[in-house]
């Protein structure tokens, strides 16, 4: 909040606060035989709550990475003809909220680096703390700075770069040569020509799931999107793990001993509804909450009215404790995306009108 000019409070945020931004959806899939740029984008379209601004896919037929991405909703960058092309094996996606860097074309991911064992494609949810000197670090490796994407101004593209110029054999080793370099919240995905690979930063800040097809593996943000893409649910990728995913099936790699400090905000508005965190329904989550609140914080009211749509099922939590009447009173247009994850405070604004 900031203050106006007669002392009064307003929602503004303050220039340098830009409030929780390290929200984003990140997809990834081996699957042979399998449609991956179909699956990749239903796994992305269930993740959309997570970024609106862009999205893209990479994929990998076993020889080249060919990567599309745009600005825009997933429905609106990928058409049908754009997903026959991006045939392969495995993919990986990611649908954009921008945390560090501006919301443009050149900072849509998945992100692209070429390498000395072959093409690096990396998407990224979170938002590393120390770039600066990782920046420094990637300056001093790269003695030809490349010319593409010199343009981005995210932490993604410093990660992939910092993987793609270490001396070691393959990019599993890079990897496990990088990740102990990085603070700050991080979930990934990324792949060569061969091999899917997911990291998740020792706190587990932001969430990542494995999950089983009938031909393959999953890894997602939120269980979710492996419902959508008819996949299993396995698992959660713990907090300072490692994973590399190809016709060999699962490597696993404990890269730094877990230290858990998961994100209420999963829980309050990031994730959704029907998805499940650490073992915790998100929706039963989020009445419990609202029933807590009505413990705490009683009031004499004559109606529940929730703010649409993370806060509704708070407010039956609410409603259900205190014994007052649940009822609608706010509408939301349905074509307004997430006011929270828009990239002003403009834009906010308006779509909550």
């Amino acid at each position: 909040m900031t203050r106006r000019p007669d002392g009064m409070l307003n929602h503004n945020l303050f220039d340098e606060d830009k409030g929780p931004q390290d929200a984003c959806g990140i997809f990834g899939v081996w699957a042979p035989g399998e449609e991956v740029a179909k699956l990749s984008f239903y796994g992305l379209y269930a993740l959309q709550h997570r970024g609106q601004e862009s999205a893209g896919i990479a994929t990998s037929d076993g020889d080249r990475i060919l990567v599309y991405k745009d600005m825009g909703l997933v429905s609106q960058v990928f058409t049908e003809s754009d997903l026959a092309v991006l045939k392969g094996n495995l993919a990986i996606g990611h649908c954009r909220y921008s945390t560090t860097g501006s919301s443009t074309w050149v900072n849509a991911q998945p992100t692209l680096r070429p390498t000395k064992y072959g093409t690096l494609a990396l998407a990224h949810n979170g938002n590393l703390t120390n770039t600066g000197s990782l920046a420094e670090l990637v300056q001093k490796l790269e003695a030809t700075p490349t010319k593409s994407e010199r343009v981005a101004t995210t932490d993604t593209e410093i990660m992939t770069a910092l993987i793609a110029l270490q001396n070691e054999k393959n990019v599993e080793a890079s990897a496990l040569a990088v990740l102990p370099l990085l603070e700050g919240a991080f979930s990934i995905v990324f792949m060569d020509e061969n091999t899917l690979y997911a990291a998740r930063d020792r706190h587990g800040v932001r969430p990542l799931v494995i999950g089983k097809l009938e031909r393959g593996w999953v890894v997602a943000s939120e269980s979710a999107a492996l419902d959508i893409v008819g996949a299993s649910f396995v698992r959660e990728v713990e907090p300072g793990e490692f994973l590399a995913i190809n016709e060999d099936g699962i490597r696993s790699h404990r890269w730094s001993e877990p230290e858990p400090k998961g994100c209420l905000f999963e829980y309050v508005y990031l994730a959704r509804p029907d998805t499940t965190i650490a073992g915790r329904g998100i929706h039963a989550t989020r009445v419990h909450i609202g029933a807590q609140l009505a413990r705490e914080a009683p009031v004499d009211a004559d109606l529940v009215i929730p703010v649409p749509e993370s806060g509704t099922p708070a407010a039956i939590g609410y409603a259900k404790e205190s014994g007052i009447p649940y009822g609608l009173g706010l509408v939301k247009n349905s074509y307004v995306g997430r006011t929270f994850i828009q990239p002003s405070q403009t834009i906010r604004q308006l779509g909550i009108r």
